[in-house]
């Protein structure tokens, strides 16, 4: 399903029906997505949260939705959201199965993005039905989250005879259905993290370089340089790399190194791993000529060595040449 799918083209027959809701873990993820489903229809009744600031988000997303202890979440509601940490989850599930707290039929519904369906096996021994629906998007545990799941894209792994009820949990929730096989879950997820978490990475630190350099509002200066290289990247991939390593500029590389080395040495090790990265895909799709390659990867070798890690062909201890 893509995203020529809209709510309404949903045939009628293939929509849940109005479900009572329940969230067992009050972090970032579940009140938004409960929320959502409220705004589609269906009902919260019961949520679960340890910690102050998940009391208060729930109080603030679900306002009158009662805080209960996980194995009450889902004794009153026909849904259940799992949205706790990707390593608690299954010792979770396997709690709420021993002591009986799954009833037959119940839809449990973990948000992980590491995870299918497997790790839900105990419920599922249980009668319960399992979904594993993973939102691509970050969260601030605020109401702002509800609107940016407009669009989002959702990984999804069922069974295939529930497959049609978890593209309609999703489309209601507003966002798009993007299948996902049970065996690429990690795969799938390590891709979000690399893209979406270091990003995060390397945008604090290029702040904070160029606050040293002097700019006053490093957010406004950035801003529309990532804005651009980002919207560049995602419809034009390794055609859109531009920069001194993909033009083989080694003197200005090496500039690079000396600076970070001097105002903030905690930096190189990011900077060489993400140069040479650009380097080998700038070469492997002809933007970066050979001839132009050669100077720059002894640049990125050399600071490799000096930095105690591996420049290109080096091996690692324990690694084959």
């Amino acid at each position: 399903m893509n995203a020529s799918v809209s709510r309404e083209a949903l045939d009628a027959r293939d929509r849940p029906a109005r479900l009572t809701v329940g969230v067992v873990g009050a972090g970032r993820v579940g009140p938004a997505l409960a929320a959502s489903l409220q705004l589609a229809g269906h009902r919260p009744v019961a949520v679960s949260g340890v910690s102050d600031a998940s009391v208060r988000r729930a109080a603030a997303l679900l306002p009158d939705v009662p805080l209960v202890t996980p194995a009450e979440v889902l004794a009153r509601a026909e849904l259940v959201l799992l949205t706790v940490p990707d390593d608690t989850l299954p010792g979770l599930v396997e709690g709420l199965a021993e002591t009986g707290a799954v009833r037959p039929g119940q839809l449990l519904v973990h948000t992980s993005g590491r995870y299918g369906t497997q790790v839900l096996d105990p419920a599922l021994r249980a009668g319960a039905l399992p979904l594993a629906l993973h939102p691509a998007m970050t969260f601030t545990g605020t109401s702002v989250d509800v609107q940016r799941l407009a669009g989002c894209s959702f990984g999804v792994t069922a069974p295939e005879e529930l497959r049609l009820a978890a593209e309609a949990l999703v489309i209601e929730m507003g966002g798009e259905p993007e299948w996902i096989a049970e065996e690429s879950r990690p795969l799938y997820h390590a891709a979000l993290a690399l893209g979406s978490n270091h990003l995060v990475t390397l945008v604090a630190q290029s702040m904070d370089l160029l606050r040293q350099a002097g700019v006053g509002a490093p957010d406004r200066m950035l801003g529309p340089l990532l804005g651009a290289a980002l919207d560049n990247a995602l419809r034009s991939g390794d055609a859109a790399l531009t920069g001194p390593v993909a033009r083989g500029d080694a003197g200005t590389v090496s500039a690079h190194i000396r600076e970070l080395r001097a105002h903030a040495p905690q930096t190189v090790a990011g900077y060489l791993a993400m140069a040479r990265a650009t380097a080998d895909r700038a070469l492997d799709h002809g933007l970066l000529k050979p001839e132009s390659a050669e100077a720059l990867l002894g640049v990125l070798s050399d600071n490799g060595a000096a930095n105690g890690t591996n420049g290109p062909g080096e091996s690692g201890p324990g690694e084959k040449r």
